[in-house]
């Protein structure tokens, strides 16, 4: 059965990844971002613009009901403590936290039309693992995580809210750690199953977040090679 998905950034990386996903399985997504225009052009694609720091939201350009949300927007600021400024902090914690704050909200209306709806948010492995110069990082999905078990809690029975919590992904957003194959080499072999991820891998997750998990809420789902849990 055909259900109609908001995804917030998914012109690029993963966010991209689960529009394609979700497309090829039959469904109909709305998409905000910045650039609306990169994403994916096709008949069941609504993309709309919507900068999620600065614009108001567009509650006026989603349908009545919704069957799922995903905020995929993220950074990866890698930078000693002493060096992060304040402003920093507050643009990562803005971009990570705040946004997926409005999302929601936003979108609340039209998911509590559905029978059954899912959201779905992204944390990372530096949130429940100390990794160095990770500080804002860690800091801002470490919130997250928090706000998944919280709202999980707030919306049972009708809203489900899980996050994915991936180790280093190779998206546009980490190009730069993984710009040769020395560099992706390396960040390899620091996971036990010594790969890195890519965006299908969380595509596919994420869509079973989204839509079968029915046992799944308040859950954080770590994707990221058993660098969290394993050592070997």
């Amino acid at each position: 059965m055909s259900k109609h998905f908001l995804i917030v950034g998914g012109t690029s990386g993963i966010g991209a990844a689960l529009l394609t996903t979700l497309i090829d399985q039959g469904h109909q997504v709305t998409q905000l971002s910045r650039h609306p225009e990169r994403a994916a052009d096709h008949p069941q694609v609504t993309s709309v613009r919507w900068d999620v720091r600065q614009d108001p939201f567009p509650g006026d350009r989603l349908p009545p009901t919704l069957d799922g949300l995903a905020y995929c927007p993220g950074s990866i600021r890698l930078r000693p403590f002493e060096r992060l400024t304040e402003n920093e902090w507050r643009e990562d914690l803005d971009l990570n936290v705040m946004g997926a704050v409005r999302a929601i909200q936003g979108a609340l209306p039209s998911l509590r039309q559905a029978e059954s709806a899912g959201i779905l948010l992204f944390s990372s492995v530096a949130a429940g693992t100390g990794m160095p110069y990770h500080a804002s990082v860690a800091a801002a999905k470490g919130a997250i995580e928090g706000l998944t078990r919280a709202l999980a809690a707030e919306f049972a029975p009708r809203i489900r809210v899980n996050a994915i919590a991936p180790t280093l992904t190779a998206t546009p957003l980490a190009e730069r750690l993984l710009a040769t194959a020395e560099k992706r080499a390396a960040a390899a072999e620091r996971h036990p199953l010594k790969v890195i991820g890519e965006a299908a891998d969380l595509a596919r997750a994420a869509v079973w977040l989204l839509d079968d998990a029915r046992l799944s809420t308040g859950q954080i789902l770590h994707l990221d090679a058993g660098l969290s849990s394993l050592r070997v």
